[in-house]
């Protein structure tokens, strides 16, 4: 489906835009791949660094219409990946979050629908469901415009995945555990019980690659994906480096959760079982209530949300294995040449 096709990646420089490109670029999928960011020196490093005609940069950001819509002319598919998702920045900058996830998101879409682009699939996260920080609850609204647009577009088909943690994504615990390790610090914990859901790069990748060939109008998909508790996270990457590095506790940070909620107990009620993934199909009701209200879900109070409590729980040497395969613990551990992710 992806051949000679022309793909757009919003926040094409980070983590996902790199695995993306990864899988893609040295193949015949897609004609021309269109990297779309407002970092000028993320995408002069990627365009020195991959050296490859497939790839186009556009600098612009989602929160400007006509940046982002002058980039989408001629494009046949978008990964919307561009987002504010750090939680203590999003926690003290809250419109800043809303203007990109938001605001950001419905001018893809808009800009998507005015060009005749065949699929946008919109990228989300765990911490959209049951929303307790101002990431999160931007990432919901995301997930509500997404599903509203996707109910009234004639030429684009909207999409969304929702995924957790990315191991060794920018920003995330294991690069900060592993610098902490080699520079002979304290490992700093918020609360050893926390649980977090175990994901590769890869995995998002096929999550989305899954919910462009699955997805209807307003379809959420997410991946069944292992847990574990960032106090095991912790002792994995001691016992991978063999140190004794002391593990400090220093306490939930502000807009933390205990655990990461995937999908809602209102969302398995519907929810499709594909296998590796749940569908989870839009909720196409329109403003006339009264005749969906009459009556309540029966079974609504039997069925548990997916969490990171309740999913596969790894043990220590489970996330052994699983770190184990990560491109910067196979280069800053065992000492492999492999190529390293930027962004």
């Amino acid at each position: 489906m992806f051949k000679n096709k022309i793909l757009l990646i919003t926040g094409g420089t980070g983590s996902f835009g790199n695995a993306v490109l990864s899988r893609f670029l040295e193949t015949d999928h897609f004609k021309e791949i269109r990297i779309f960011s407002r970092d000028e020196k993320k995408q002069d490093d990627m365009r020195n660094r991959l050296k490859n005609n497939k790839l186009k940069f556009y600098i612009g950001d989602v929160r400007d219409y006509k940046s982002i819509e002058r980039a989408m002319r001629g494009v046949d598919y978008v990964f919307h990946a561009a987002a504010l998702k750090q939680v203590p920045s999003c926690e003290f900058f809250p419109l800043e979050a809303t203007k990109t996830n938001v605001i950001g998101t419905q001018n893809v879409i808009d800009a998507a629908e005015e060009n005749k682009v065949h699929k946008v699939i919109c990228l989300s996260t765990d911490k959209a469901a049951y929303p307790i920080n101002a990431m999160g609850i931007s990432k919901a609204l995301m997930e509500k415009v997404a599903v509203a647009a996707s109910r009234n577009l004639q030429n684009t088909t909207v999409c969304l995945t929702r995924y957790g943690n990315v191991m060794a994504s920018r920003g995330s615990v294991i690069p900060l555990f592993l610098s902490q390790i080699q520079e002979g610090k304290a490992i700093t914990i918020t609360d050893p019980k926390m649980t977090r859901f175990l994901m590769s790069l890869d995995e998002a990748v096929e999550l989305v690659l899954f919910a462009f060939e699955h997805g209807n109008p307003g379809d959420l998909f997410v991946n069944k994906a292992p847990a574990g508790t960032i106090g095991d996270l912790a002792q994995a990457l001691k016992e991978l480096c063999n140190a004794d590095n002391e593990i400090k506790v220093i306490g939930t940070r502000h807009g933390e959760k205990l655990y990461e909620t995937l999908c809602t107990r209102e969302e398995m009620l519907k929810a499709e079982d594909m296998g590796e993934f749940y569908r989870i199909p839009a909720d196409n009701r329109d403003l006339n209530y009264a005749q969906y209200f009459s009556e309540g879900e029966e079974d609504i109070s039997l069925i548990e949300d997916y969490h990171s409590h309740n999913t596969y729980q790894q043990n220590v040497e489970g996330m052994k294995k699983l770190l184990s395969t990560l491109p910067l613990i196979r280069k800053e551990v065992f000492g492999e040449d492999v190529p390293q992710m930027p962004g």
